[in-house]
């Protein structure tokens, strides 16, 4: 089930809460890049093949991580620097559809998600505990601290993640039914 994160904000957050469970968000933000590398690894020639029409690719899966963490930067950064700063949302289907993110080169992708991760877990490694409660209004889901953006983005990742592998399952099914 798809939840909108625009009609149902609150689900929508914890949807991503629960992706993350019980884990520290940062282990599990680091983790990504490496899980990104051994999908697209792993995807080979299937890497730009949707499984059904409408649907995304891994290689755009991987886009869309790596324009979220661009947008988690901004955001972060904003939420530390101003005081409670509008923070905006935008449409991820959008992106994908009109930057043409299965063209994509995907060792570039995987070098811009990879630097954005690192840089985005040094700040969080060297700003104050403190710092975690301080507040930016995301217009479509209302006030959201450093500490909660930061947990969503792991959410996430985890959510993208496991939807890039069973876009790579339906594909290699779909491929073995053909022939």
């Amino acid at each position: 089930m798809i939840i909108d994160p625009v009609t149902t904000p609150d689900a929508y957050r914890q949807s991503l809460l629960a992706a993350l469970g019980a884990d520290d968000p940062a282990q599990a933000l680091a983790a990504g890049p490496d899980a990104v590398r051994s999908i697209l690894a792993d995807a080979g020639e299937l890497l730009r093949v949707p499984p059904e029409p409408g649907e995304w690719s891994v290689l755009e899966c991987i886009a869309h991580l790596a324009d979220s963490e661009l947008i988690a930067s901004a955001r972060y950064r904003w939420i530390l620097a101003e005081d409670e700063p509008d923070i905006v949302g935008y449409d991820q289907d959008l992106w994908v559809a009109r930057l043409r993110q299965n063209d994509e080169a995907a060792e570039t992708l995987v070098g811009v998600f990879a630097a954005l991760r690192r840089w985005n877990l040094e700040l969080w490694a060297s700003r104050p505990v403190s710092d975690r409660e301080r507040v930016g209004r995301h217009r479509e889901r209302g006030p959201e601290s450093y500490g909660l953006t930061f947990q969503l983005a792991a959410g996430h990742d985890r959510v993208h993640l496991a939807q890039a592998k069973r876009t790579l399952e339906a594909v290699r099914a779909t491929r073995i039914g053909v022939g």
